[in-house]
């Protein structure tokens, strides 16, 4: 509802300087829009200010004049997840409490301790709350596991579904992350790596999943081959409907299967560049990323995990031994970089390496 209030009016080539000025004043009706028109600029406040303030005022903007206007209030701030929760779980287990979820889609993925589990109903309902874009709130309820890298879920509020619609860099994934692996975290990371490619360039993606990697480079150059591989059967199924979603027909080759295998059969020698993100195995595909490879070399995006007892240095000498085993070498240092955090003191990582 629009609500009427005395306002400083001022010229709008003396609007900033007067907001800073009744900010400073502690005047400002926080509760309304500050509001201008052709000319000048409308700043509530909460009454007719004293004399001195007045005084004040006119010395710093000497074109201002006191008035009253109609403003329209200002939407309610949306409370912040760990204050919808004040009062509804007990004091020593806010520290306990998730910092952060995992948003695919409209679906929020949270880890729950042990000690909160009593409490995740009425966590679930003030994630829903909080994250307004958000219709359905997952609780992890086990690790990553099976070939597959599957993950179960428990729904704790909000909708029966675990499908979704993920947004990314101008891509769109249908994801149904019960039998899917997709990891949200890596965002920046494809964005990346799609970035680096070039037009003319042939990627063969090792593990594609959905298509995230494949389908933002194709999404990202005008002309370019990607040779998509994938093991699992939803995945695969996603990964053509992701493809058409995103309008990349003719660029993406699929192709169900064994990654070692289908490179042994049918792709020997054709690619530019190889992304191996399976960062739990994918020191054990070294040796057919190589040989994908065409015969005067290409990039590979190796993702592995590293921790304190196995750094990206000693990483790094196992990638180059792995390609030395090959019949090829890494002819520069690789870059090497974390990408995300993946539990304490691990993270995944990835290291470019160029391969002759």
């Amino acid at each position: 509802m629009p609500k009427r209030s005395t306002a400083i009016k001022v010229p709008k080539t003396c609007g900033e300087k007067t907001i800073v000025l009744a900010n400073k004043m502690k005047i400002v009706d926080k509760e309304l829009k500050i509001k201008k028109d052709d000319c000048f600029i409308y700043v509530p406040i909460h009454h007719k200010p004293s004399e001195t303030i007045l005084k004040a005022l006119k010395r710093q903007v000497t074109s201002m004049q006191v008035s009253t206007s109609v403003f329209q209030k200002k939407p309610k701030r949306v409370s912040t997840y760990s204050e919808l929760l004040e009062g509804k779980i007990p004091k020593r287990l806010q520290a306990s409490l998730p910092h952060s979820a995992d948003i695919v889609g409209d679906l929020a993925i949270i880890e729950l301790s042990p000690e909160l589990q009593e409490y995740k109903k009425t966590m679930g309902e003030a994630m829903l709350k909080a994250y307004k874009n958000v219709r359905t709130v997952l609780a992890k309820a086990g690790a990553v596991s099976g070939t597959y890298r599957l993950r179960q879920f428990e729904i704790i509020a909000g909708e029966p579904k675990t499908v979704t619609i993920h947004k990314e860099h101008g891509c769109k994934f249908l994801i149904d992350i019960a039998k899917v692996y997709f990891s949200p975290r890596l965002s920046f990371e494809r964005n990346r790596v799609a970035s680096l490619v070039k037009e003319h360039e042939t990627i063969v993606d090792m593990f594609t999943g959905v298509g995230p990697f494949a389908v933002q480079i194709a999404k990202k150059r005008e002309n370019v081959e990607v040779y998509a591989i994938e093991l699992n059967p939803d995945a695969f199924d996603f990964l053509k409907r992701n493809i058409r979603l995103n309008k990349v027909d003719g660029k993406i080759h699929l192709i169900l299967g064994d990654a070692r295998q289908v490179i042994d059969d049918k792709l020997t020698g054709i690619a530019d560049r190889v992304i191996m993100n399976l960062p739990e195995k994918a020191i054990d595909f070294v040796d057919v990323a190589c040989k994908v490879l065409k015969p005067d070399g290409g990039v590979l995006h190796f993702y592995c995990f590293v921790n304190a007892s196995n750094s990206l240095q000693a990483m790094e000498q196992r990638l180059a031994e792995a390609v030395e085993a090959s019949g090829r070498r890494i002819w520069k240092k690789p870059l090497s970089k974390l990408v995300r955090a993946t539990a304490p003191y691990e993270w995944q990582a990835v290291l470019d390496a160029e391969v002759v």
